[in-house]
């Protein structure tokens, strides 16, 4: 056993030796200066040439202002919300500094308990990392600030550093970008508002901010807003900060706002792409948010100049050509948004996000969420049927010649035979567009006219998890799906623009996906980040499905909803959607070299809700295949000017054909029979010993694929000639090629 003497010994070397350290870093460290943080500079992005794009951040938007510029309600703000024991303390919570080595010990975060001094340290650091050094350190700056500055100076410092958001750094910035006055101007009811930003402006700044965090949106952020500088001001009023006449004008009504405004270089398109590439920063790299806004970083981009000049350039066009907004209401609120990529690489190469900062448009239409796409998702229950067939038969893939019933007001079936209900157990039916007679069709058939009641049907047959799963190997986020229920198959989930065009890019690629990413580079001081590395292409879905998905979707552009697309002149594929009361409108296209989605929607900007597009644009509704192809098609052409034109591979052919129960079985050879007199019966089969003269209408096929234009699931209805009926699109109409009636081609 060890004496006492040697005990006690070593206990005093111990607590000598943490004497002496402390003493050392007490000594070692400096006092932060609110100057020193003032200069802080831009950030500078670059297009993908290297070509500089622009300089922005709050490098010319700070400006220190003096403690006797700064309203005592501003100073009581802070100090009843976060510091109430500010002017006696001696600037650090030991026991929040316990808690945080605590946390960042177990891996977390170290969460709060900072005094006003600690955070007036932690904003002068360009760095914000979670550190046991840097929060040691932290300490010993707080004590020497502690009993070097004075208490107004300390709280000067820390008005004049904190972020408020919105680019605005400093109290004076802040007054600025949220009520267009100088610090000294601000009202306590003001105060209130801006102490309570100090909590986080993604969440307290009234809003939409979902760009950074679904969660933080316009109404949410209000209501965060407003119950936090209610609160603010209570505890001003309870600590005596505010007379009871002066608490009551302050809470009479809550001082909203001013709307976002742009700053220099950030209008056209530029803003959206800066978001664009910001969020990436911050979602692929420790760089904090904080950080990154003090500025030095240089961010180079995916981006290329001219083909962002010419989506921009196609939307407005099509824009001005079609919609009128000072004549008709309803082409008011009409929203864009768009997006390409390159297949086989992820790059996002062109964005449009909306009219631009500088017209009061701040939420980027490319990367939104909440706009439904329509019938640009089956696609992806046609893949899944493919890759994993029906519960009838798992071992083989669906081949696109199976049939399925298209007609209108159908009822769909559970795999265990029984109905689908709806929530009140009444029997669910699924709607067409328009109740025209389709009978048993091919699902390539069906996914060229865009019919409804085929794909939900086989959706359930396939199972929508499986459906769902080929989606988000595809590159949708899991944050866009919707319920797995039957509507699930024609699109109720809410990707954005750029996920839609990352997505088909998959089957561009022949299945070989790689996330969508914006920043190749980020420089600070010359050395370049972490996080940048190019993201891998990985095999999404099966090869040969890939193929067969754009050979379905090639005949959609030369015979089906999208064939305003064929004037881009080169081979392409893709699909148009429209969503329920015509809220959005959709095309997503692409060729081997370039992917782009188009979104087309109105909204209401006060309560942030989609409106029907029925009567935009003077006609009675807006298809995918209407104004959204128009701009794809403008676009492409001059995104591919020059570009050779490499065709896809080939498709071979793919699974068995299994044909919804009850279809009718496969019609019997039949043989000429002069003497036989013609004639047409509804019959599942007809008669072999009918007579047959040749159909009118001629075979169209691509590959091995064909559908019989006239012939044997197509032909002329009631015995007639081959019949062209103007069929609406189910989803997503432009005029049908409608190939037929209803009972095949028995007399053609």
């Amino acid at each position: 056993m060890p004496s006492w003497k040697l005990v006690s010994g070593l206990c005093l070397a111990f607590f000598g030796g943490l004497v002496a350290i402390a003493g050392i870093g007490y000594a070692m460290v400096g006092i932060p200066s609110e100057n020193a943080a003032a200069k802080s500079e831009n950030n500078v992005y670059y297009w993908s040439n290297g070509d500089r794009m622009v300089a922005t951040g709050a490098g010319a938007n700070r400006q220190n202002v003096d403690i006797s510029k700064i309203p005592e309600a501003m100073q009581w703000a802070v100090i009843s919300a976060e510091n109430k024991s500010f002017y006696s303390d001696s600037g650090v919570d030991p026991m929040g500094i316990a808690r945080a080595l605590a946390n960042m010990a177990r891996g977390g975060d170290t969460q709060g308990g900072s005094t006003i001094t600690q955070q007036y340290v932690k904003n002068t650091y360009l760095s914000q990392e979670q550190t046991v050094s840097r929060k040691f350190k932290e300490m010993f700056i707080s004590i020497k600030v502690g009993t070097k500055l004075t208490k107004q100076e300390i709280l000067q410092g820390y008005l004049n550093t904190s972020y408020y958001g919105r680019d605005a750094y400093g109290i004076q910035a802040a007054a600025q970008a949220y009520y267009g006055v100088n610090a000294e101007d601000l009202t306590p009811s003001q105060c209130a508002f801006l102490a309570a930003l100090l909590k986080g402006p993604t969440y307290y700044d009234p809003v939409d901010n979902t760009s950074y965090d679904p969660s933080a949106t316009k109404d949410a952020n209000t209501k965060r807003s407003q119950a936090r500088w209610a609160w603010i001001l209570e505890q001003m009023h309870n600590d005596k900060h505010l007379t009871d006449t002066e608490y009551e004008e302050a809470t009479k009504k809550y001082p909203m706002p001013q709307g976002l405004k742009a700053t220099k270089g950030m209008t056209g398109q530029i803003s959206y792409l800066v978001d664009t590439a910001k969020k990436y920063v911050l979602a692929h790299s420790d760089i904090s948010q904080t950080e990154f806004d003090k500025g030095g970083f240089q961010i180079y981009t995916t981006f290329e100049k001219s083909k962002v000049d010419a989506l921009s350039k196609a939307v407005q066009k099509i824009e001005k050509d079609r919609l009128d907004p000072d004549k008709r209401e309803k082409d008011k609120h009409v929203q864009f948004g768009a997006a390409s990529v390159r297949p086989n690489d992820g790059a996002i190469v062109a964005l449009y996000g909306g009219a631009g900062y500088e017209n009061d448009h701040f939420n980027n239409n490319a990367d939104t969420s909440g706009v439904p796409v329509g019938s640009t998702w089956k696609p992806f229950v046609l893949a899944a049927a493919m890759e994993y067939g029906t519960y009838k038969d798992r071992e083989n893939g669906v081949s696109p010649l199976s049939k399925y019933n298209g007609n209108d007001h159908l009822k769909v079936r559970n795999n265990d035979g029984t109905y689908v209900l709806k929530k009140d157990n009444s029997v669910f039916y699924q709607e067409n567009e328009s109740d025209y007679p389709w009978g048993y069709i091919t699902l390539r058939k069906a996914m060229e006219q865009s019919v409804n009641t085929p794909f939900v049907q086989l959706g359930m047959d396939v199972g929508m998890s499986n459906v769902r799963k080929v989606a988000s190997a595809s590159g949708i986020l899991d944050q866009s799906f919707e319920n797995l229920n039957a509507s699930f198959a024609l699109g109720t989930s809410t990707p954005s623009a750029i996920r839609m065009a990352d997505a088909y890019a998959t089957f561009a690629a022949s299945g070989k996906h790689a996330d969508p990413y914006s920043v190749t580079e980020v420089k600070k001081d010359g050395q370049p980040q972490a996080g940048f590395e190019k993201p891998k292409v990985t095999l999404a879905i099966p090869e040969n499905v890939a193929n067969n998905v754009t050979n379905v979707l090639e005949n959609v552009i030369e015979n089906g909803t999208a064939q305003n697309a064929k004037a881009l002149g080169r081979t392409a594929a893709g699909k148009t959607g429209t969503t329920d009361s015509n809220k959005s409108a959709w095309f997503v296209g692409y060729t081997q070299q370039l992917s782009t989605s188009v979104a087309m929607f109105r909204e209401d900007p006060k309560k942030n809700v989609l409106l029907s597009m029925n009567g935009t644009a003077g006609v009675e509704s807006i298809h995918g295949g209407d104004i959204p192809t128009e701009i794809w098609t403008e676009y492409m052409k001059a995104a591919l000017k020059n570009a050779s034109d490499p065709g896809f591979p080939e498709a071979e052919k793919i699974g068995e054909i299994q044909d919804e129960e009850g279809a009718p079985s496969p019609t019997p050879t039949v043989t000429e029979t002069p003497s036989a007199t013609p004639s047409e019966t509804p019959s599942a089969t007809p008669s072999p010993t009918l007579t047959v003269p040749s159909p009118s209408a001629t075979e169209t096929c691509f590959g091995f694929q064909c559908d019989n234009n006239g012939g044997s699931n197509n032909g002329g209805t009631d015995g007639g000639t081959t019949s062209t009926p103007t069929a609406t699109d189910t989803a997503d109409t432009t005029r049908g090629n409608g190939n037929g009636g209803i009972f095949g081609g028995s007399t053609g």
